[in-house]
């Protein structure tokens, strides 16, 4: 099968057929260029049928990799297992699963996705190290957006007090950190952090490693490269050789919205100047309607420092006459909000899935779901979920993990409080943990010859665990494990049973999510060829959030709908302090936090594919506010 690219434009198809050497392509919003990534890898693997090397496709979403998966899926009949496409974060725990001997990490390492489980380690760091200033005493939970900050700019242990300079107490901060990363490792986990910083620092102190990856992945392509923050930039750098590299690079710098994660508009400029990048540009957007474009355009203009030679958008749609952008005024938020329920209550119930609102700020957005619910209008407003909540998948998710980590209490404490909800009957850990011992065995296997022991356990449950020790114990077959234990839930959930009444809560959406989590992670991998620790540090990796409702209107803060599309695009809340924000506003017009606020504005009214409607009003929470400054940059101040 030969791959068509008369679908492509001109500058499309130039980037496809990019062959060798370093290229950027600035990609605008709606431009195609997920589908000109993927093409490329897919023509690069087509056209060498017989040779060895493969290709490395990063981006930030496990969404966006998985999305990239099914296109070359379709577009590859042969050589699919060449192209790895994933995340900066699974790439970094797949280079620690092979070489993290060097810094102490085991393959089967797990992933604390958790605040308050790194804030659990963090308290012992902090009780472990002596303090010379008795008066010092630290939160976990203030001192970790500090500890965060310096794995995302790779900042050692040992580097710690000369990046915190003259901050009070960076003695003792250093110390706790140092601590910190050594309890990590003690204790063979790693956090989103350390991922990154451990895979960075591994790689430049041992060249020989990157010198190997790099002879295996001959081409590296990499999605959304404005957002990277220091981590990510520095394990890219060490993915390519100096000279003549196949790094392939899409970027828009007026998509950069991640400022307050380390992303810097420079970075862009500076891997341009590095490599002595090419660059090719794709101004077409074939998204939006002409109306919103030329809106667009007159407001990214007024962000001063943008890269020379950068060309405006242009629209591919073609105009039709109809009113495609509407700008509605209300005299207080609760009227804006009720607003926006009448109008979307009048939309047929299929379209409402296609409808968005967006905020700057989460706050608007659950104004906006109160009012939409109270008329009877489905609305949905994500939040995000690290961990399962329901007692049957924590339950099951805390059993993989004990079977992965044989010593961990933790874990063992969710699935004996799990199980009391399941079934009854009540485990005390210590009693675990004082069996184990005696019988010298991990605690999953203790448990699981407690529970059998246990008066009141449903012959059911006895099943199930006799069939979860030969499977899960025995032969570590954890897939039929897994199956073994959804067939007992199903009998749970289906007897006058010992369950408490929430035991359930949630099982369903977590039962659609669990399947979805396992499909994508197998569009990644052969589930029968991935390992346990494999499949369970892929899986706390993603997020475990509630799907959308079908015939739901989506509510989504500007940042989560970078890469989306909607039909109709609904903006609310366009006044001075929310958008631009507060701090961006004091700031001043030239700064880069204006800057910022104005491209979260450019990027919010570009996910429109029919129409785009502005909201504000002039009083927030009791407070008089000004329309924003925006609305007067993209031409429509008088309206």
């Amino acid at each position: 099968m030969t791959i068509d690219l008369s679908t492509l434009n001109e500058s499309q198809r130039d980037a496809v057929r990019w062959q060798h050497g370093p290229l950027l392509v600035v990609a605008g919003p709606g431009s195609g260029k997920t589908r000109v990534l993927t093409y490329r890898v897919a023509r690069l693997i087509e056209e060498s049928p017989d040779a060895r090397f493969r290709v490395l496709g990063v981006t930030f979403t496990n969404k966006a990799a998985s999305e990239m998966r099914k296109r070359i899926d379709t577009l590859l009949s042969e050589g699919r297992d060449r192209a790895t496409l994933t995340t900066f974060h699974s790439f970094a725990a797949e280079i620690l699963r092979q070489h993290g001997s060097h810094v102490g990490l085991k393959p089967d390492f797990g992933i604390l996705s958790e605040q308050a489980d790194r804030e659990a380690v963090l308290t012992d760091a902090i009780k472990a190290v002596r303090r010379e200033d008795a008066d010092f005493e630290p939160q976990a939970a203030q001192l970790l957006p500090t500890i965060t900050r310096m794995q995302d700019e790779c900042v050692l242990p040992a580097e710690a007090l000369k990046w915190l300079g003259v901050q009070p107490h960076a003695r003792e901060v250093t110390a706790i950190y140092a601590k910190y990363q050594a309890l990590l490792i003690e204790a063979n986990l790693m956090d989103f952090g350390s991922l990154l910083a451990i895979a960075v620092d591994l790689l430049e102190k041992k060249p020989a490693i990157a010198k190997q990856i790099r002879r295996v992945y001959s081409y590296v392509c990499v999605d959304e490269c404005q957002d990277t923050n220091s981590a990510q930039y520095r394990l890219l750098i060490q993915l390519v050789p100096e000279t003549k590299p196949n790094l392939f690079v899409v970027a828009d710098e007026d998509q950069l919205i991640y400022q307050w994660n380390g992303a810097s508009p420079a970075r862009v400029q500076d891997l341009r100047k590095r490599f002595s990048m090419q660059v090719i540009q794709l101004p077409e957007n074939y998204r939006c309607p002409p109306e919103v474009i030329e809106l667009a355009n007159n407001l990214i203009r007024h962000n001063s420092e943008r890269a020379a030679g950068k060309k405006p958008l242009t629209a591919h749609k073609m105009g039709d006459g109809k009113a495609r952008v509407t700008v509605k005024r209300f005299s207080d938020f609760e009227g804006e909000r009720l607003w926006l329920a009448e109008r979307l209550g009048k939309l047929a119930a299929d379209e409402r899935s296609h409808c968005v609102i967006l905020a700057r700020r989460k706050k608007l957005l659950e104004g906006a779901v109160t009012t939409l619910e109270s008329k009877s209008v489905s609305a949905y407003l994500a939040i995000r979920k690290n961990e399962f909540q329901s007692a049957p998948y924590r339950w099951l998710h805390a059993a993989l993990r004990l079977a992965n980590a044989p010593q961990d209490r933790e874990q063992l404490r969710r699935m004996t409080s799990a199980f009391f909800q399941l079934e009854g009957v009540s485990m005390e850990v210590e009693d675990v943990v004082a069996r184990a011992a005696v019988d010298q065995v991990g605690f999953l296997r203790a448990w699981f010859d407690m529970a059998r022991a246990r008066d009141g356990v449903e012959p059911v449950t006895q099943t199930m665990l006799a069939a979860a020790i030969a499977s899960l114990l025995d032969r570590l077959d954890y897939l039929a494990f897994v199956k073994v234990a959804h067939e007992w839930l199903a009998e749970v959930r289906s007897r006058p049973a010992n369950a408490t009444e929430s035991a359930f809560d949630e099982f369903d959406d977590e039962k659609e999510i669990w399947e979805a989590l396992k499909s994508e992670i197998a569009g990644h991998y052969t589930l029968a060829d991935l390992s346990l620790h494999n499949f369970l540090q892929e899986l706390d990796l993603r997020a475990k959030e509630k799907l959308p409702p079908k015939e739901a209107v989506r509510c989504l803060t500007i940042a989560a709908s970078k890469g989306m599309e909607f039909r109709h695009v609904f903006l609310i809340g366009l006044v001075e302090d929310e958008l631009p924000g507060y701090y961006a506003k004091k700031k001043g017009d030239t700064s880069d936090d204006m800057r910022e606020e104005r491209r979260n504005c450019f990027v919010a009214i570009t996910r429109a594919e029919e129409t785009l409607t502005l909201t504000y009003a002039e009083r927030y929470s009791g407070y008089q506010k000004q329309p924003s400054r925006f609305l007067a940059e993209m031409g429509l101040g008088n309206l």
